[in-house]
């Protein structure tokens, strides 16, 4: 396990605090990249996540998914928890936190984002970093191809219409064409050119071409995330550091969401009688978030000082401290599976 994966929280964090700093140090900096935007895709967000995103995407093996009959059943767990639970509990949550519990702490128009953002972190389940969680779980890393291989294949059909029906019975307005250039932007195309260069890679089955690129990739991967973590905290710097409040109450649901999701896959894993290495990262996979395409998405449709884009940065801020619990909870009961 590389320096990256051993301190990703102390990375993370050290980013989310320069992030800020920054962002109260440079507002007129982060302005000016605010503004850099065509139709409604900001450039800079864009090249960040692509950094992160495409060395993510030449790792997917869609070859691999024929060894998906060796235990279907994980896979299953995946698509269930994925696409036909956690959007739907994580709306559920935004609507009973925002709508009733916090109604009198919270505007009527900002809470309408908080719970717009929440949504979209809940329809875009882990594609990049599952991929860390996997190994800090000792998770089969062939499965884990396979569940991220199909789920990326979903999500291209998937997350628009989820999103626009969750946000539609949320009574937001929902421009079918920002949503559809998102999902395009930064999963169909990363997708792309991830299959394409893999296949150009790796002619007459020598992998060491392939290894060699994905070797010098990896250190732009984790600027992306980093650059990406600093970005989002220095548009959100002010807000961060004046409402403190705002970001413990959105913070509250999505906690509850993120070890929920999980107490039920991993209870259903267990059921299932699933291998410790293939339950884990099935589980981890729908308990994170895809939180790069969640944040772009709000972004462009709301704005980057918008209560949406502040929830899915919050988002980022909870997920990291979290998802590391959870692989710790993971390792110590790997003797409940066989």
């Amino acid at each position: 396990m590389g320096v990256f994966e051993r301190f990703l929280s102390v990375w993370v964090g050290l980013c989310i605090v320069v992030g800020i700093v920054l962002g109260l140090w440079q507002p007129s900096l982060f302005q000016k990249v605010a503004g850099l935007e065509i139709a409604h895709v900001n450039i800079v967000v864009a090249v960040f996540i692509w950094v992160m995103i495409y060395p993510m995407m030449v790792q997917i093996d869609f070859s691999a998914v024929k060894d998906v009959g060796r235990n279907p059943k994980g896979l299953l767990l995946t698509i269930v928890i994925n696409w036909l639970v956690k959007p739907f509990t994580m709306a559920a949550l935004g609507w009973l936190f925002f709508k009733i519990l916090f109604a009198d702490l919270v505007d009527p128009s900002s809470a309408q984002e908080y719970i717009s953002g929440m949504i979209l972190l809940g329809v875009a389940p882990c594609t990049a970093m599952v991929f860390v969680w996997s190994q800090l779980t000792k998770g089969d890393p062939n499965y884990t191809l396979v569940q991220v291989s199909v789920n990326d294949v979903i999500m291209i059909f998937a997350f628009a219409p989820i999103s626009a029906f969750l946000l539609g019975i949320s009574d937001v307005q929902v421009p079918w064409e920002t949503l559809l250039i998102s999902v395009a932007l930064y999963v169909l195309l990363p997708l792309i050119a991830g299959v394409f260069t893999r296949k150009i890679l790796n002619k007459g089955n020598n992998e060491q071409p392939l290894n060699d690129f994905l070797a010098r990739l990896k250190p732009w991967s984790v600027i992306g995330l980093l650059a990406t973590v600093v970005l989002l905290f220095g548009f959100q710097a002010n807000t961060i550091i004046s409402e403190p409040e705002t970001i413990g109450l959105i913070a509250i649901p999505l906690l509850i969401q993120t070890y929920g999701i999980f107490i039920i896959a991993y209870l259903a894993a267990k059921w299932m009688k699933l291998p410790h290495n293939i339950a884990a990262p099935a589980c981890l996979i729908g308990t994170s978030n895809f939180f790069e395409l969640a944040v772009a998405v709000a972004i462009s449709l709301f704005g980057l000082n918008s209560g949406a884009a502040l929830a899915t940065v919050v988002g980022v801020l909870v997920e990291v401290p979290v998802m590391l619990s959870l692989v710790a909870l993971i390792n110590r009961t790997q003797h409940w599976f066989k």
